[in-house]
């Protein structure tokens, strides 16, 4: 039986579940959760059926954007709050919700509040936000670039942009060029995807290096906890625990993003 055979309601005994990273890919079709030991990609479910357009996890707490509010996971549950059409979701620096869409950027506590504008906000992360027009912070201040696709800013703040990637130092400095629409990194490693290749950097003082993985497919999201996981646009997720990658389809397609908790 392949992969694609599988249903997606399949749980799988593989090990201690004790040991196993929870992992959320959001797609086109709803929320797949994913339990992974090690780099043994394991039991997979849909949570939802309703489509994502963003995701991101911090502190052991989840959100999702989807084009009628960002939800908040909570006991098992997804619960609305009140947000609207969302672009992008992710937190700040005290761990606190950010939410972009219609043209705003928000905080949330029990309610939102309006930090700034911006439109056409693709991802958030810390206190900046990527934008079809740049890099922003939260307060809507542009602080440079274009087409920016994706941010990190967990140690030097990293951008992916359709002309390459960039890192902030004394102004935004290129680190290679090509359309980049992924950067990720947990303040030592650090990966960056273009539509062909995923790159890394084991320590900041590395070099950009391309990675061989196991399947083909663009890489649309990635996360750490002690390993390193991606998925791919076609809906595969790969692990690697420190010997390789493994991987399994999960048969979702329209893949959003990745997040671990």
């Amino acid at each position: 039986m392949s992969d694609d055979d599988i249903s997606l309601s399949e749980k799988r005994v593989y090990t201690d579940a004790s040991d196993a990273t929870t992992a959320f890919v959001g797609t086109e079709r709803g929320v797949v959760r994913v339990s992974i030991s090690d780099d043994i990609v394991g039991g997979f479910s849909l949570e939802r059926t309703d489509r994502v357009t963003d995701i991101a996890a911090a502190g052991g707490r989840l959100a999702i954007g989807t084009p009628e509010d960002v939800l908040v996971r909570s006991d098992g549950t997804f619960h609305g709050t009140g947000f609207g059409t969302a672009s992008a979701v992710g937190y700040d620096g005290n761990g606190d919700l950010i939410a972009a869409g219609d043209g705003h950027v928000a905080r949330y506590d029990t309610d939102w509040n309006q930090l700034g504008k911006v439109a056409d906000v693709r991802a958030i992360d810390g206190g900046m936000v990527a934008a079809r027009s740049g890099v922003h912070r939260l307060d809507g201040t542009h602080v440079g670039l274009e087409d920016v696709w994706d941010i990190s800013t967990t140690a030097t703040p990293l951008a992916a942009t359709g002309s390459g990637l960039y890192y902030l130092a004394n102004g935004w400095m290129c680190d290679f060029e090509g359309d980049t629409s992924v950067v990720a990194s947990d303040g030592t490693r650090s990966h960056a995807a273009t539509a062909e290749t995923l790159y890394r950097k084991a320590t900041p003082d590395d070099e950009w290096t391309a990675v061989k993985l196991p399947v083909d497919g663009t890489i649309s999201g990635i996360a750490y906890t002690e390993g390193v996981y991606a998925v791919t646009d076609d809906g595969t997720v790969l692990a690697n625990a420190g010997d390789g990658w493994r991987h399994r389809s999960l048969g979702v397609p329209g893949v959003t993003g990745l997040a671990v908790v």
